[in-house]
């Protein structure tokens, strides 16, 4: 113990008096995202990459979890990573039998789920210099991210995104978590991962409709970050709505890159504060996924959010007129529905459910209620109260027009 520390410490204790010694330190984070395609095939290096991210010269050990959406799709999935961690056997070893976890938001709302992974985790000897993987959707990624931060207080994880809503937004995060006492993802941790890699050959099997569903997160990330992302989406809408590879590819990669800036530059990687801008149309969004009992996918609920949120901003007077129709017309050109009866449901007090999602939201959050909205296409600002009577006016003009 140094002299000068020994001495304050002696006048405390002497004194009785109370004294604050201010701790300090900083941790930088850093990670790659990864884009790639075939990533277990043997020529590729990248998960052998990943691996050696801030890691000793030893054989790494690896747990794998797998979402069954993506074992459905691609059925030798699990062999392809056996012959490739046999092929690299000098440097990477499977640490246990390779899992499959049951996929989408029913995952994160089983609570014995996570525990049975973490007593998996256990038993496989893994520890803090080991590996687990997570391959599949945002809902097994978040649920496989949290087991991995719980489980001795932090196993390097790794991200394998399989679809466009996780490729693009979720995989290439910071957060983790599961669903609990009735509330979207009311446990987790902020645990950035050893890496992310996005496979490209994922979204080729992947279905229609959840290809479609991560479309809204490049328009929401396209409307409060890079206007002229929005007008590359409204140019290539119809391609993008046939699925065409090369547009989805870029569509993927650009707003998983504003995404990962807003992270790195927003000054609040950890979400210390009330505001989140990421979260555009979330607030409605995160009520509508329960209200429907999940029957809408993340994606599809954003859609619906997104357009709530720019409807308002015209009617507060933020964003110019024939902004929201344009917004509009974007997301149904991609196919999009905007509408869905859960916007409709009514309490027994008369009381429109949706609306509940704001208080939900602030609850989430912390503090006074932030809410995003829209100034421009691409800009946005943050608001602190919400006109329920304009809310209700948007809410109903999203609802089908005549002959819709």
């Amino acid at each position: 113990m140094g002299k000068a520390v020994s001495d304050a410490l002696a006048k405390v204790e002497s004194s009785g008096e109370a004294r604050a010694f201010i701790q300090r330190f900083s941790v930088t984070y850093e990670f790659p995202v990864y884009f790639t395609r075939d990533v277990f095939s043997d020529n590729n290096p990248v998960l052998l990459e990943a691996m050696r991210q801030g890691a000793s010269d030893r054989r790494r050990r690896a747990a794998f979890f797998i979402d069954e959406g993506v074992t459905r799709e691609m059925p030798d999935l699990p062999r392809r990573i056996l012959a490739h961690a046999a092929a690299h056997s000098g440097e990477m070893q499977l640490a246990g039998p390779i899992e499959t976890v049951g996929g989408g938001e029913r995952c994160k709302n089983a609570p014995e789920l996570a525990e049975r992974l973490q007593r998996l985790l256990v038993s496989y000897g893994v520890d803090r210099h080991s590996y687990v993987v997570a391959i599949g959707g945002g809902a097994v990624l978040d649920l496989v991210g949290y087991v991995a931060a719980t489980t001795h207080r932090g196993i390097r994880h790794i991200r394998v995104p399989t679809t466009v809503l996780a490729q693009n937004d979720s995989g290439v995060g910071v957060k983790n978590g599961v669903n609990a006492f009735g509330f979207k993802n009311m446990v987790g941790t902020f645990a950035p991962p050893v890496a992310v890699i996005n496979d490209s050959a994922f979204i080729d099997v992947l279905p229609g409709r959840d290809k479609r569903a991560g479309m809204a997160e490049a328009v929401k990330v396209a409307l409060i970050r890079d206007g002229e992302f929005f007008s590359w989406l409204e140019e290539k809408a119809e391609a993008l709505a046939l699925f065409a590879s090369e547009p989805l590819d870029r569509l993927i990669r650009h707003c998983a890159l504003l995404h990962m800036r807003q992270i790195s530059i927003g000054g609040d990687p950890f979400e210390r504060g009330s505001g989140r801008p990421l979260d555009f149309g979330h607030w409605a969004a995160h009520k509508l996924e329960a209200l429907s009992n999940y029957e809408l996918r993340h994606g599809e609920a954003v859609a619906i959010g997104v357009a709530l949120d720019t409807r308002y901003s015209v009617l507060a007077g933020l964003l110019p007129a024939a902004g929201d129709e344009r917004v509009r017309a974007l997301l149904e050109r991609l196919g999009f529905s905007l509408w869905h009866p859960a916007c409709d449901a009514h309490g027994a007090d008369g009381k429109r459910l949706l609306l509940a999602g704001l208080e939900e939201f602030r609850e989430h959050l912390g503090g006074e209620l932030t809410i995003t909205l829209l100034s421009g296409i691409g800009h946005s600002i943050d608001v602190h109260t919400m006109d329920h009577a304009l809310l209700e006016q948007a809410i109903e003009w999203l609802r089908p027009r005549d002959g819709a």
